[in-house]
C-alpha cells in the first residue's frame, strides 16, 4: 500500500501519477513498460499515466504523487492508503486498430470506446487514434451511434415539460455572442431554455467565457435548475454539469491537432444537447470563405447529418444558414463581446446592427416552435420582446440568479490600432486570422483582451483611418498580438489584404 500525496501539477485531460525510482512497496521498473497503472481506493478506481521521480522532495518512497485530475476523480485524501496494479489491456483498442485499418465500428463497440474515454482510461495518444481514424471516414450508422454513446456516459437533464428549446452556432465567427440574446428574448416570451455552453479553447472567447464577464457561470446541477425554474433560462458553463463528459476529453485532443469534422462536430451537438434535456433545438451555421464551412454544398451537406442524427436522437432541429463573412459585432473578446450583449439589449442606438438581426432572427425561428405563434411572426415578436424592454429585464434575473462574476473586467488597457494604409472600401476580414491576433492578445484567459473592430466589409476607409483596436493586458501578449497584426492584419481594402509593411 502506498499513502497519496497530491501534487500540485495541471496534467489535463491526463490523470498522472508519480512513483518514487526508491518505492518501496512496488519496484517501479515493473510498471514502466506499459507507463499506465491503475490506482485502486475502496471501491473507486482510475487509470493514471506513470511518471518515475528521482525527486524525494516531489514524492517519498512510500508515496504515491497524484496530479490534481488524478487527485480529484479518485476521491482519495492525503495521506489515505491505496495500491496500484498493472491495468487489464482495454478491450476496445482492438476496434480503434480495426478502424485505423478501414473496418466499420459497431454500436456496441463505439459505446466501449466511449465509455473508456469518459473514464480517462485513454491516454492522448489512444484518443488521437480513435479521432484520426474516424477523421478518415465515418458511415452515418457510426455518427448516430456514436452520438448515442456520448450521450449516455455523462448526465442527462429532464425538465418534465413538452418543450424545452436551445440554440446552437457551430463556431468559427468571432463575435457572434447572439446566445446571450437568444436566451433572455424566448425566456421573456415564455419558453424553457437552457444554455449550456463552452469555454473557449482556441477561440478569442466561448458564450460561458463572455457570459463569465456578468455572472457566475460555474453552476452545480442543482443550481442551475433552480435558475431555470426561477427565471426559464441560465448560461453557463456546460463543463461543470458533466453533460456528454467524453466530448469535452475528445475536444482537448481535438483541437490541439485541428480536427474537426463535420462527423464528430454533428455528435458532439447533438449529444450535449440530447443530455441537456432539449426538445427543439435552433442550429446556427455560417457560411463563408474563413468560416469553418465554406461553400453551400458543404453546408448542405452538413444539414442533412444534422437532421439525420438529430431525427433520431428525438430531437426537432431548425437549421439557419447564416452569413460567416466576417466577424458579427464589434467586439472580438470576452469583455468587448459583454460589451456589445448588453447595447443589443438596452436597445442603445450604438448597438451592434449585425448583432441585433442576427439574434432576432434566430430568437425569431426560436419562437415559432410556440404553437401559439403564427408561421413567419417569430421575429417580429422577438423584436417586439426586446423593443420592450423585456429581454433586458429577464437578462438581468438570470445575472442575478447566477451570482456575480468572480471578478470584475474591463477592457484591457494595452492598445495599439491598426490603419488602413490606403483610401478605399474594407472588401474582407479574415475570420480565423482576427481570431488568432485576438487569442495572442491574451483573450479568453486575460477576459479584458481582444479585438475592437471600428470598420466592417463595404465601410470606407481613408489612409491612416484605423481599421482596429487591440487590447492586452500583458506586454508579451500585447507584442505578440501586434507583430502577427503587423505581419497581415486580416482585412482586405479593395481586394488587396493590409500585409507587412503596410499596416502601422
Amino acid at each position: 500500500m502506498l499513502k497519496v500525496r497530491f501534487v500540485a501539477l495541471d496534467t489535463y485531460p491526463e490523470n498522472t501519477a508519480f512513483l518514487s525510482r526508491t518505492c518501496t512497496a512496488y519496484r517501479p521498473e515493473e510498471f514502466q513498460a506499459l507507463r499506465k497503472i491503475e490506482i485502486v481506493n475502496g471501491g473507486k478506481t482510475i487509470l493514471a499515466t506513470l511518471v518515475i521521480s528521482d525527486d524525494p522532495s516531489l514524492v517519498a518512497s512510500d508515496e504515491i504523487g497524484l496530479g490534481s485530475q488524478a487527485f480529484r476523480r479518485l476521491g482519495a485524501r492525503e495521506g489515505e492508503t491505496v495500491r496500484i496494479t498493472q491495468p487489464p489491456p482495454r478491450p476496445s483498442l482492438d476496434a480503434v486498430r480495426r478502424k485505423i485499418n478501414g473496418a466499420t465500428m459497431t454500436d456496441a463497440e463505439i459505446a466501449a470506446v466511449i465509455a473508456d474515454i469518459a473514464a480517462h482510461r485513454y491516454s492522448p495518444m489512444e484518443i488521437a487514434a480513435f479521432l484520426v481514424s474516424s477523421a478518415a471516414f465515418m458511415t452515418t450508422d457510426e455518427v448516430l451511434a456514436l452520438t448515442r454513446a456520448m450521450t449516455d456516459v455523462g448526465e442527462k437533464l429532464s425538465w418534465d415539460m413538452p418543450m424545452v428549446v436551445d440554440k446552437h452556432c457551430i463556431g468559427g465567427i468571432p463575435g457572434n455572442r447572439t446566445s446571450m440574446i437568444v436566451a433572455p428574448i424566448v425566456a421573456a416570451h415564455g419558453l424553457y431554455m437552457p444554455k449550456t455552453s463552452s469555454r473557449a479553447i482556441t477561440s478569442p472567447a466561448g458564450t460561458a467565457d463572455t457570459m463569465e464577464v456578468l455572472a457566475r457561470v460555474d453552476l452545480a446541477m442543482d443550481e442551475m435548475m433552480s435558475v431555470v425554474r426561477k427565471t426559464k433560462s441560465c448560461l453557463i458553463w456546460g463543463g461543470h454539469v458533466n453533460l456528454s463528459p467524453a466530448d469535452d476529453v475528445l475536444i482537448s485532443v481535438e483541437r490541439p491537432l485541428h480536427i474537426d469534422t463535420r462527423e464528430q462536430m454533428v455528435a458532439s451537438i447533438i449529444s450535449k444537447k440530447a443530455a441537456a434535456g432539449s426538445t427543439h433545438l435552433v442550429l446556427d451555421i455560417p457560411v463563408g470563405p474563413t468560416a469553418k464551412v465554406r461553400s453551400g454544398m458543404d453546408a448542405a451537406r452538413l444539414k442533412k447529418l444534422f437532421e439525420y442524427v438529430a431525427d433520431r436522437m428525438g430531437l426537432t432541429v431548425d437549421i439557419v444558414m447564416t452569413d460567416g463573412a466576417q466577424p458579427v459585432g464589434r467586439g472580438i473578446g470576452p469583455v468587448l463581446e459583454a460589451r456589445d450583449v448588453m447595447a443589443v439589449l438596452r436597445n442603445d442606438p450604438v448597438a451592434p446592427g449585425d448583432l441585433r438581426a442576427r439574434a432576432l432572427l434566430l430568437a425569431g425561428r426560436i419562437l415559432e416552435f410556440d404553437p401559439q405563434v403564427r408561421g413567419g411572426a417569430g421575429r417580429a415578436r422577438a423584436e417586439e420582446i426586446l423593443d420592450s424592454g423585456a429581454a433586458l429585464a429577464k437578462m438581468e434575473e438570470i445575472i442575478e440568479a447566477q451570482g456575480p462574476p468572480p471578478e470584475i473586467a474591463c477592457a484591457g488597457g494595452l492598445t495599439h490600432e491598426l490603419k488602413a494604409s490606403r483610401d478605399g472600401i474594407v472588401t474582407a476580414m479574415d475570420c480565423f486570422r482576427l481570431a488568432r491576433i485576438a487569442r495572442l492578445a491574451g483573450a479568453p484567459m486575460d477576459k479584458g483582451a481582444g479585438i475592437d473592430l471600428l470598420k466592417k466589409v463595404g465601410d470606407p476607409v481613408v489612409k491612416g483611418e484605423p481599421l482596429y483596436r487591440i487590447h492586452s493586458c500583458f506586454k508579451s501578449d500585447f507584442d505578440f498580438a501586434n507583430r502577427m497584426a503587423e505581419e497581415s492584419c486580416g482585412v482586405s481594402i479593395d481586394g488587396r489584404h493590409e500585409g507587412k509593411g503596410e499596416a502601422a
